[in-house]
């Protein structure tokens, strides 16, 4: 019997108290590394959540807490005495594949940090971009969602906004409104501008400064055409435009100016007998 107790007794000091050692370190370095992962990761969320958008900030955090987890458990694996090296083989080719496979998503989501970070746009403006216009609802890590005029949802991918031209109109406070208008050759200019010219001036929403171009632009086919452009706030391009264009319409017609329709003149000649 105590032959028995003596072999299991050198047994156990020769081969299960260096593994009992060696499970034990590998537990440690697992439990320490994946508290310093965590603490790792969130330390960089909440330094980076003060410069870049959140969503952002905890994607980018928890990237780098697998990405150290990773390490960690490799070295666990190692103190396990399993080998590793195949491990991080076949890790790294994962990755590539993985990457391989989601290039456009990944495209996708660095042109979206992009966005974040340079803010070429915000939520609430009206822009173009990536093939599509309409006013900002949300960017996201992959995509930002427009909604159209008529109240319609586009998801455009941030890789075909970041590659393409942006259109802000909400940016600076005021804008321009571009209007073209056509009167008739016989109408007398200094009295069409002077009607446009009383328009701009009775409403309050044009600025002052800087003051509206009125002048004539082209000498077309069937009439004379004169640039309008009033300065405005952002918000009331649209009404301004509309409004004065109406109003315009109205006034021409209490003074007598002609706005001539498109039309062609045809003289025949008859032949002699």
């Amino acid at each position: 019997m105590d032959e028995v107790t003596s072999y299991i007794q050198q047994f156990a000091n020769e081969n299960l108290a260096p593994y009992a050692y060696n499970i034990l370190t590998a537990l440690a370095i697992f439990i320490v590394g994946k508290w310093i992962a965590r603490r790792i990761a969130n330390m960089s969320t909440t330094v980076m959540a003060k410069k870049i958008d959140q969503t952002v900030a905890h994607f980018v955090g928890n990237i780098i807490n697998i990405t150290v987890l990773a390490f960690v458990v490799i070295a666990s694996l190692d103190r396990l005495g399993v080998e590793t090296t195949s491990i991080v083989a076949i890790m790294g080719a994962a990755g590539l594949a993985v990457g391989l496979a989601l290039k456009d998503s990944l495209g996708n989501f660095a042109a979206g940090v992009m966005i974040i970070i340079f803010r070429p746009f915000k939520a609430g403006d009206y822009v173009e971009a990536g093939g599509a216009a309409g006013t900002v609802k949300e960017i996201r890590i992959f995509a930002s969602i427009l909604v159209t005029p008529d109240n319609r949802i586009i998801t455009v991918p941030n890789g075909a906004i970041m590659s393409s031209n942006i259109v802000n109109y909400s940016e600076m406070p005021t804008r321009r409104v571009d209007m073209v208008v056509g009167v008739g050759y016989g109408s007398d200019l200094a009295k069409v501008k002077q009607v446009i010219a009383s328009i701009l001036a009775a409403d309050d929403r044009v600025l002052e400064e800087p003051k509206p171009v009125i002048a004539v632009s082209e000498l077309a086919d069937s009439s004379i055409n004169l640039i309008v452009r009033p300065w405005v706030k952002g918000a009331d391009y649209w009404a301004v435009m509309w409004g004065t264009t109406e109003t315009i319409k109205n006034r021409f017609d209490e003074e007598g100016i002609e706005i001539p329709f498109p039309q062609m003149v045809v003289h025949s000649q008859k032949s002699p007998e």
